[in-house]
């Protein structure tokens, strides 16, 4: 009797507990909501109330409204957002890291997104790893460190040492982050709502959220990115500048992503020290990598973001986080090209032809070709010429004629349309044009590109070097 009683207990309290872990989840998820819709609000009244009171005045005035207004609205999301894990935080990085056309001040707001966050508490982060092995660790390693050594917007990276020796970066998920994003992806409409308030014109916002919401689900299961990882490394392997680590397979899960751990400066290190020689070798790094994975084998990292890099003095990069991996479809690749292809040559007719069967131009278009050409092509000048050398001033001004809805490209800007297998393509370019500002880089981008769409000649001594690494390659798995 006394048993059954306890075993009834028992019964309850686990149920109790459950609902009480459910209502929990749930207050949080409504919280979470809140605080957005709280954030989009204040954003659209803010906004009603600068175009109300520019009515009267002079244009230069309304300029400094609208910086104004810039500036309140970076600073108001980074906010807001910097304290949030998950799909939100995330959906803010993605958009932070292309928004050269802000003000400075906004800029400054938003790179807080790119900034670690506060990490969890070392017991947390061991509760993780002994859900996923069933074993402490320092059970499962020689060494770890409970201090985080980074913390990102799903999870945070501990240092630790195998027992064979080998030194190991471990990322450990947060726990209950893959509830919370579930529920920002679920809500659509939130994560609508928020991305329209950056002001991306240009893009169809519901494809871009879409196409991240099934990008972010893979990200829960670290096993995807691990199997995406080791794919990259195995792409890259024996690469003379280009370094991926290896997975260590047998410490990782679900939700703990166990790899070689790799030294280097970060970003903001690497700019400090860096003379004008190491960053130009670096620019010509990114954009060989970017481009190689994108042209070559149809797989690439969606996330270009500045802390996914290790810089090394001898001018090589190790590329980290594959968990926003995009593969092209059969076709998507071919479609795309058709329109740089003709976009390079000048070819404003074709240009506008290959942009309607690619489904980013209506058709019939109701456009003279010339004048629109002038607006397609202008991201693209980096490629239009011999050499261009990448500024802040030209990704500011490129962006915002790309983005403006009341300029002069206003109705063209509205009749366009970004199919959703080009969002994340989308975010790499701009992404990439925003690192290469920063490093003011100059190189002959056009040729570098034939390399890998056109099999031509090296345009540079690394192009050289790739080109006999990969011939090495070549012949020893055909021996």
């Amino acid at each position: 009797m006394a048993a059954a009683f306890a075993g009834v207990a028992a019964t309850g309290a686990a149920a109790a507990s459950a609902y009480v872990l459910k209502d929990q989840g749930r207050r949080t998820q409504v919280d979470r909501q809140m605080r957005v819709y709280r954030l989009t609000a204040r954003r659209f009244f803010h906004f009603a109330w600068v175009k109300v009171r520019g009515r009267n005045k002079t244009a230069e005035e309304r300029a400094r409204l609208e910086e104004q207004f810039a500036i309140r609205s970076a600073e108001d999301v980074a906010k807001v957002l910097g304290g949030m894990k998950g799909a939100i935080m995330k959906a803010g990085q993605m958009v932070s890291f292309i928004a050269e056309g802000l003000p400075p001040d906004a800029r400054a707001a938003l790179a807080s997104l790119q900034a670690d966050v506060p990490p969890m508490a070392p017991s947390l982060a061991e509760g993780v790893v002994v859900e996923e092995f069933g074993a402490p660790p320092e059970k499962l390693f020689l060494d770890w460190d409970p201090v985080p050594v980074a913390a990102a917007s799903i999870g945070q990276v501990h240092r630790a040492v195998m027992p064979d020796g080998r030194i190991v970066a471990v990322k450990v998920q947060y726990p209950g982050v893959d509830r919370a994003i579930k529920g920002d992806l679920d809500n659509a409409e939130m994560l609508y709502g928020l991305f329209a308030q950056f002001a991306l014109r240009n893009l169809d916002v519901r494809a871009l959220v879409d196409e991240l919401r099934e990008r972010m689900a893979d990200e829960l299961d670290y096993r995807i990115e691990a199997r995406s990882q080791t794919e990259i490394a195995e792409l890259y392997r024996d690469h003379p500048f280009i370094h991926v680590p290896s997975i260590v397979p047998e410490r990782s899960a679900r939700r703990v992503l166990t790899s070689e751990w790799v030294e280097g400066l970060t970003w903001s290190e690497f700019l400090e020290a860096a003379g004008p020689e190491e960053r130009a070798t670096v620019a010509e790094v990114l954009f060989r990598f970017a481009n190689g994975s994108i042209h070559l084998h149809g797989v690439f990292n969606g996330d270009p973001h500045p802390g996914n890099y290790r810089f090394h003095r001898d001018g090589t990069v190790t590329f980290l986080d594959f968990g926003l991996l995009k593969r092209w479809g059969p076709g998507e690749v071919e479609r795309l090209t058709g329109v740089l292809d003709h976009m390079m040559r000048g070819d404003a007719t074709a240009t506008i032809a290959a942009g309607q069967a690619a489904g980013f131009l209506p058709d019939p278009f109701p456009f003279d070709a010339d004048w629109a050409f002038k607006y397609l092509a202008s991201p693209y000048e980096p490629f239009l010429q011999e050499r261009f050398r990448y500024s802040r001033d030209w990704v500011g001004r490129t962006l915002q004629r790309v983005l403006d809805i009341g300029g002069e490209y206003s109705e063209l800007i509205r009749a366009m349309n970004m199919p959703p297998s080009y969002v994340i393509l989308d975010r790499v370019v701009w992404g990439m044009a925003a690192l290469l500002s920063k490093l003011e880089a100059e190189g002959p981008w056009r040729a570098i590109l034939a390399e890998y769409r056109d099999g031509a000649p090296p345009a540079t001594r690394l192009g050289e070097v790739e080109a006999e690494w990969r011939e090495a390659r070549l012949t020893a798995s055909a021996s």
